[in-house]
């Protein structure tokens, strides 16, 4: 049954049909993946529980402020002190501000700051169906007036608006984002293959899949409520184009191989396609698993970024193993040009590589090894005692300087820092007096600079608190902390605060929690996956073990980098979340391909013998491919934001450092200091190793050679009529 589905894509036929059917779903896919930036939710406010009490807050505040809006702060600055004729023009200016469209209300000010050397005035900014991009053009707008005829007075938007204008120009990169992958993608493809046209397939396959992917997702965000925003949708390019590569290389190694066997490339492909795809479908399955279960956070933004991007990889293993092969069968030997496999022709490297010694030098002590080996990445994961993920402020977002950072940074030497985006207080009164008894206990407040005079309506009383702090400093969270404390035990008020700051606190405390009731839940299912694949209960959790101290060291370097070497601020609250269920899923990859062919081996040669082979036979092959997923998340270091720069960097040293060192060296050496306890309890564990070498002898076992992206080897047809060949698949 199995063998005649992988031999579908393949057919002489069926390979057309394949293509017919990719063809026809691309042409409406390609339309609404032009649309998903429509139903995108950018705004922080969107991606909180609705149990969050800033949530609330803004459905209360509703009958206060009839339109959406977020305040746009505007900043003047002469560092001479401001002139008459810049206060004049700051004052036309704000009138001028009026007949910009989704500008709300009369403007706040022109106010000048104590020092004379700064102005500031305050505009409401109506937030329409656009979002952010809508916000966007209101601030070139507002820039536009105010730096007309500035005769060198500064001028300068920051606030919310100011923020998301800056926010949506950095993330309107994803463009070159994506031309930045699939370069990175290409190169390591020309330097794997050593041909010029091969990695077109790959490549094709892969913007396939990304669209299919995108029109997906709009639609599951326009009629199932999926939360989506920019942060899914760069994320999303890195994840399709890094997994799906990885497909195509073990495919492609396959593929290599058995044209060497077959003559018919149909055939040739059919089988290749039946020995590889168990180890890719179990690859996809984890991935997809572990990030679907982001799907029980709070957080509304990672809630949907998990099954967005699972079915991403879900789509990119669909195009792999349907459309990639059919284009290669289609295509014939000459795609592998100038080294074509020829039927017959003996395999390359028959005698090791690289692998194979790294093998024999880690055989010789495999127990000081891994005990080595673990105690240096435990030092490396000391690190993580030093990061800071308790959110980044808005001039920390930036890698660079945009306008909102340089306005914001004026606006706290000029001006109280809390000004223009205060903390908003809902509370039942029923009377005035009621309402005075909330704002005295708000003005008593460490931390709150004024506190309006209550607005009442309908039994609601609404008031603005200015805070003396940067509204997104740590400082500020501390003080709506203390004010929540000092309202809620105003009695019979139900008091609320929300605002900026409000949203920020919340998006911090749900992260937190996401990160406690998810970790645990990702390692019981991959633990699972694994213990369901390898049929033994040793093997997954040493492999767990080894995928979480990689983890644990990837961020601690990273937290060491990003302090000493970046200079970043600190890191948002859902980065460490983010990174655990990247590395863990795709870490584990990895592992999944070597030992799901070290059991193979161990089937008829014992377990140190397999160990060894395993490890020579997989080890380019899934070189390349760590190369490829390391150099795809490093590509988000092109956006100039401080998460996307934090996120790819730890991804990627996490999956290098997986590839190159968990996987050759740690988990080796464990697998030959283990031995056939590896396998307990399945049949595997009490067939002893002089047992199975004894079976591979009488089999005519002959050492395999490596099957890596150029020369992928296999044990000799002789071996492939052992018992243990016809009871199914390889798994690599």
């Amino acid at each position: 049954m199995m063998r005649k589905m992988a031999s579908l894509p393949s057919g002489r036929v069926t390979k057309w049909v394949v293509l017919a059917l990719w063809a026809a779903l691309l042409v409406p896919a390609v339309l609404l993946a032009g649309r998903l930036g429509d139903v995108e939710e950018n705004d922080n406010s969107a991606w909180l529980p609705g149990d969050a009490e800033s949530t609330a807050v803004v459905e209360r505040a509703e009958r206060f402020r009839p339109d959406d809006t977020v305040p746009a702060i505007v900043i003047y600055d002469r560092p001479g002190g401001v002139t008459p004729a810049d206060l004049s023009k700051a004052r036309a200016d704000a009138e001028a501000f009026k007949g910009v469209a989704n500008v709300v209300g009369q403007p706040q000010g022109p106010v000048t700051s104590q020092d004379g050397e700064a102005v500031q005035t305050v505009v409401q900014v109506h937030k329409d169906r656009t979002g952010w991009e809508g916000i966007g053009k209101v601030v070139d707008a507002l820039t536009e007036v105010g730096e007309k005829n500035a005769d060198g007075l500064g001028f300068h938007v920051t606030g919310p608006a100011g923020q998301a204008s800056d926010s949506i120009k950095a993330f309107s990169s994803g463009g070159s984002l994506t031309a930045i992958t699939a370069s990175v993608v290409v190169v390591i493809l020309l330097l794997t293959y050593r041909s010029p046209v091969l990695p077109l397939l790959p490549l094709l396959t892969v913007g396939g899949a990304l669209v299919t992917s995108e029109a997906l997702i709009y639609l599951l965000a326009k009629h199932a409520g999926l939360t989506v925003n920019k942060q899914t949708g760069f994320i999303l390019t890195v994840l399709v184009f890094g997994a799906a590569t990885d497909y195509a290389l073990l495919l492609t190694s396959r593929y290599r191989e058995e044209l060497r066997r077959h003559e018919d490339r149909h055939e040739a492909m059919a089988q290749a396609l039946y020995r590889s795809g168990p180890a890719i479908l179990a690859s996809a399955a984890t991935v997809a698993v572990s990030l679907t279960l982001l799907m029980l956070a709070t957080l509304n933004s990672t809630q949907g970024l998990g099954p967005a991007c699972a079915v991403g990889i879900l789509v990119g293993l669909l195009a792999m193993v349907t459309l990639m092969p059919a284009l290669l069968v289609v295509c014939g030997r000459w795609i592998f040009w100038p080294v074509k496999p020829a039927h017959g022709a003996a395999e390359e490297g028959a005698d090791g590589g690289v692998w194979t010694r790294v093998g024999t030098a880690v055989s010789r002590r495999p127990r000081l090894v891994w005990i080595g080996t673990a105690l240096a990445l435990s030092v490396m994961a000391v690190g993580v005692f030093g990061l800071k993920a308790d959110g980044l402020s808005s001039k920390d977002q930036f890698t660079g300087t945009p306008q909102t950072a340089v306005g914001e940074e004026i606006q706290a030497r000029h001006f109280p820092a809390g000004s223009g985006d205060p903390v908003y207080v809902v509370a039942r009164a029923a009377s005035a007096q009621q309402a005075e008894r909330v704002r005295a206990a708000l003005a008593d407040v460490p931390g709150v600079a004024a506190v309006s005079a209550p607005t009442l309506k309908d039994g609601d009383a609404l008031m603005l608190g200015e805070l003396t702090d940067d509204p997104s400093s740590t400082a500020a969270m501390r003080t709506v902390e203390q004010a929540r404390t000092a309202v809620h035990a105003v009695e019979g008020a139900d008091a609320q605060v929300g605002g900026t700051t409000a949203v920020a606190l919340d998006t911090q405390k749900a992260a937190a929690r996401d990160s406690n009731v998810i970790i645990p839940i990702v390692l019981a299912v991959v633990f699972l996956i694994l213990a369901l694949l390898l049929r033994a209960i040793v093997a997954p959790l040493l492999l767990m073990a080894t995928v979480v101290l990689s983890f644990g060291a990837a961020l601690g370097v990273s937290s060491l980098v990003f302090d000493h070497v970046f200079g970043f601020a600190g890191a948002e609250a859902s980065f460490p979340l983010l990174t655990f269920v990247f590395l863990v899923a795709l870490g584990i990859d990895y592992n999944i391909f070597l030992v799901t062919r070290v059991r193979e081996e161990a089937l008829l040669h014992g377990t140190r013998r397999g160990a060894l082979t395993g490890l020579s036979a997989t080890g380019g092959v899934i070189t390349s491919a760590g190369l490829v997923l390391a150099g795809t998340f490093a590509a988000m270091a092109s956006l100039p934001l401080v998460f996307a720069a934090e996120l790819g960097f730890a991804v990627a040293f996490g999956v290098l450092l997986d590839t190159l060192i968990v996987r050759s060296v740690l988990v080796t050496a464990l697998t030959l200091d283990v031995g056939r306890w590896m396998w307990w309890p399945s049949s595997l564990f009490r067939c002893h190793d002089a047992y199975a070498a004894e079976r591979a002898t009488s089999s005519g076992w002959k050492k395999p050679v490596s099957d890596g992206v150029r020369h992928s080897g296999a044990m000799n047809p002789a071996s492939a009529t052992s018992p243990a060949s016809r009871s199914g698949p390889s798994a690599q």
